[in-house]
């Protein structure tokens, strides 16, 4: 196919909130460095650091302006030199290089960061395998061996990340516990597959856990909360059990009492994903295999909740911005385009 010059992307021109961050701009299409592939975006999903992102404060910050968007699935247009990963018109997945990000026309991917995509999802589902299930996969099976018939824990369990784990732990033959906020998120939980779900607004969790698990608590707690909600799970995590800690969503970073870890013989275990990306990428080729047979076997699907199309990528991002959304938030090029 033919390249066009230029393209439309969502650029943070200034910090600050997505939807007075994001700017739509025009300008040219880049080209494929060495080792790296240029990309039609069908998909990009939004993740918690884009909204990090375009207020200045992630750990990733890309000179202005930028374009966020790191989660993608995307067709392969062109390849620079050194590529052998993919190839022209390959169906991909995988992490943008910013600052050519994906709330756009098109994107920039280093090829140690493209995986060819399932035929089993389509775009939308393709774009949101990447993170939310690496990290999942990687905490659950890598960091906590999770077992069959072990009970999972899982925190924020209607969010993007939490359904992942939902899903990977019923995969995986865990009996899962997921607590919300709210009935709505409730109902998602749910349909997610959960054998309990929580309402942390109406009930205690820890209390409930307990009586779930008949006073054993909880093998596997996943927490993308932080903060109290950690307090708290040490209060129901079982004997040897494992506490992964994700991410601090609640926005506390909690300090954790290793006396009471030690009386309690449990595992604080923390799940940097990204630092497989530099340290053991070959890790991350073996879980992209394992997801995409769990995938094609209809074990997994990523759950999306809203498909929007370019021009809704700042509202969109913004309700993430705000906890206002479950599950995913996709940006999908309309079919027409294609």
């Amino acid at each position: 196919m033919s390249i066009p010059n230029t393209l439309k992307a969502w650029s943070v021109t200034e910090l600050g909130e997505p939807v007075d961050a994001l700017q739509l701009v025009e300008r040219a299409v880049p080209e494929a460095g060495e080792g790296q592939v240029l990309v039609r975006v069908l998909a990009s999903a939004a993740n918690f650091p884009d909204v990090l992102m375009c207020r200045g404060v992630y750990q990733v910050k890309p000179e202005l302006p930028s374009t966020p968007g790191r989660e993608v699935c995307a067709e392969v247009i062109a390849t620079g030199p050194g590529v052998t990963r993919a190839a022209v018109g390959d169906r991909v997945l995988g992490l943008t290089t910013l600052p050519y990000g994906g709330f756009a026309e098109y994107a920039l991917m280093d090829q140690d960061k493209v995986h060819q995509a399932p035929a089993s999802l389509d775009d939308a589902q393709a774009a949101s395998l990447f993170i939310g299930y690496q990290t999942g996969w990687f905490g659950l099976h890598r960091l906590a061996r999770i077992q069959p018939g072990e009970t999972l824990l899982v925190h924020a369990a209607a969010g993007g990340v939490g359904s992942a784990a939902i899903q990977l732990g019923k995969a995986a033959g865990a009996t899962v516990i997921g607590v919300v906020g709210g009935e709505a998120k409730a109902e998602y939980a749910r349909k997610l597959g959960a054998d309990l779900v929580i309402d942390r607004r109406k009930d205690d969790f820890v209390e409930q856990v307990k009586i779930f698990t008949g006073g054993k608590g909880a093998d596997v707690i996943y927490d993308p909360v932080g903060g109290e909600t950690y307090q708290r799970s040490t209060k129901c995590i079982a004997f040897e059990g494992r506490i992964i800690v994700v991410g601090f969503a609640g926005g506390e970073i909690q300090s954790a009492s290793l006396n009471h870890a030690l009386v309690k013989n449990y595992s604080i275990i923390g799940i940097h994903w990204g630092l497989y990306n530099t340290k053991n990428p070959a890790a991350v080729d073996e879980c992209h295999r394992e997801l995409s047979k769990l995938a094609d076997a209809g074990a997994i699907a990523p759950f999306v909740s809203e498909r929007f199309t370019l021009d809704g990528v700042p509202a969109a991002l913004q309700r993430l911005a705000d906890g206002k959304t479950v599950g995913r938030v996709v940006m999908e090029h309309a079919r027409a385009e294609r």
